[in-house]
């Protein structure tokens, strides 16, 4: 009898591990959502950015002589050459202005202005909020505060603003001192309320405008890095709340 030819032995194969139903799924809307995550704010701030540069490219371009435009002596055009020239007017305008012959022009400029009734007001409202919002000096909207609000026991995060000057000071009840505080709304803190409380019902915390602004914006979801602050607020707010419950009620002062 010839010899049986000599075969490799035959190995079990291993079967593939049974998935569970509907894994390949979540992986593909896990990867989904990661690419939004990833790809969302850079291309909204992209589109932000995009829209700032042209609409200032916009209002600059047309009173800009053709010559001296880019796109007269280069096939393409530059985006971003107005915004250029915009930054480039303005620190001028403000080296002008620095000096005593600037100022009096400027100061000649606001005097006609003063003369117009209609204009008059809204001229000097506007640039009141051009030097509040731009001010270097100031301290408004710079500290953040808590205030029990809308009823007691819920805290709402507020900018402090500035005190009450001349009449409105004299106005407010009692012989307290109040402040002025800017309650934010979620998720656009461009609006919401504006309102006058005693300093002591102000609580400040040690948390900036940029983490305030983040914190109100997300409604609450992106929190401060340093999560100590957090306990710190939270700590100093239930003891106020306790303090003030344990106080007796205060009467009501007179105008």
């Amino acid at each position: 009898m010839n010899p049986e030819p000599n075969h490799p032995p035959l190995l079990p194969t291993a079967e593939p591990a049974p998935h569970a139903k509907g894994s390949g799924w979540q992986r593909l809307r896990t990867y989904f959502f990661t690419g939004v995550v990833i790809a969302g704010p850079v291309a909204l701030t992209s589109y932000i950015t995009w829209w700032f540069i042209s609409s200032v490219d916009g209002w600059v371009k047309p009173i800009i002589p053709a010559f001296y435009l880019p796109e007269t002596h280069l096939p393409f055009a530059i985006p971003g050459f107005g915004l250029l020239v915009a930054i480039f007017l303005l620190t001028t305008l403000g080296f002008l202005t620095a000096n005593l012959v600037g100022r009096t022009m400027f100061a000649f400029g606001e005097s006609l202005l003063d003369r117009m009734p209609v204009v008059r007001g809204l001229y000097k409202s506007i640039k009141q909020i051009f030097e509040t919002v731009f001010s270097q000096s100031g301290t408004s909207f710079k500290k953040v505060g808590l205030v029990e609000y809308p009823t007691k026991g819920m805290w709402s995060v507020v900018f402090i603003s500035a005190d009450p000057k001349g009449d409105l000071a004299g106005s407010l009840p009692g012989r307290r001192e109040y402040v002025g505080v800017f309650l934010p709304c979620a998720p656009n803190p461009t609006t919401g309320f504006f309102f006058y409380l005693p300093k002591a019902d102000v609580i400040e915390i040690s948390m900036s405008p940029d983490e305030a602004a983040k914190l109100v914006m997300s409604a609450g979801l992106i929190q401060p890095e340093e999560q100590q602050k957090l306990a710190a607020i939270a700590t100093k707010a239930r003891r106020k709340s306790a303090e003030d419950d344990d106080a007796p009620p205060r009467a009501l002062a007179g105008p």
